[in-house]
């Protein structure tokens, strides 16, 4: 073995905490599961001790990095650490990954195109590209749109487990103009649109534009970002490419932005 191996196994082992191992253990073994595990799973499958894990479990609940199900039975993971993932570097790698795309997308549809994740109970516009040419719509960088009456917001809350739309819906704010939808209907429309894959709906903010919107996925499965088209349809005598034309490219927009691929 080499002496800088040697030197990184003692400084492992002289450097260890276990209690921050056995909470880093439930994230890491929580991350992989869609539907929660229940604390004997969680014991089981991490090969420790009950009453630690329950120790453990109970912190991690108090600082919610865990949710705990309604029944009382099951854990899964919250979106705190997602939240904090978009306060670090790596959000800023997705949106200059993302933005050479976006505005090879907006070239081809003619169309401005946004990117939005969750942020505190609402949507963040983290990434904006105009099309060409002197008519459009576009949402201004940086603004805070609504989690229900938008397709970004329904697309993210469409591609979440049980668990996280539920942290969702209920740290949902208001944003100024957000119009009210009763739960039954925004139940209806996440099936919907997790069953097609997207979204296609009038704006509930403009007259005149349809939003196209389409998850970025993660490895899991579930929704990091939205990627949105408002779609303005010309009327005038330039022919210019069409809502499914628009669709198609969208779509392949935000399969190459994704992180799992069928």
């Amino acid at each position: 073995m080499a002496p800088d191996a040697i030197d990184a196994d003692g400084d492992a082992d002289r450097y260890r905490a276990p209690a921050l191992d056995k909470g880093l253990d439930i994230l890491e073994l929580l991350s992989e599961q869609k539907s929660g595990l229940t604390r004997a799973e969680i014991t089981k499958m991490l090969g420790r001790n009950a009453s630690e894990m329950y120790r453990m479990l109970e912190r991690l609940v108090a600082r919610q990095y865990v949710m705990r199900s309604p029944e009382g039975d099951r854990y899964s993971l919250s979106l705190k650490l997602y939240a904090l993932a978009h306060r670090h570097p790596p959000m800023n790698r997705l949106i200059a990954e993302a933005l050479p795309v976006m505005q090879r997308f907006a070239d081809a549809a003619e169309q401005s195109v946004h990117l939005a994740v969750y942020d505190r109970g609402n949507l963040l516009v983290i990434a904006q590209v105009d099309g060409p040419g002197a008519w459009g719509i576009s949402v201004r960088l940086g603004s805070r749109v609504g989690l229900i009456d938008t397709g970004s917001g329904r697309v993210l809350l469409a591609f979440q487990t049980d668990e996280q739309r539920g942290h969702m819906l209920a740290e949902h704010t208001k944003v100024k103009g957000e119009v009210a939808l009763d739960r039954a209907m925004v139940d209806t429309d996440y099936r919907q649109i997790r069953d097609v894959g997207y979204s296609q709906k009038d704006s509930q903010q403009t007259f005149g534009v349809t939003d196209v919107t389409f998850p970025l996925l993660g490895p899991s499965g579930q929704a990091i970002a939205a990627l949105t088209c408002p779609y303005m349809r010309r009327i005038d005598e330039y022919i210019a490419p069409s809502i499914d034309d628009v669709t198609a490219l969208l779509r392949e927009t935000a399969a190459s932005l994704s992180m799992m691929h069928d």
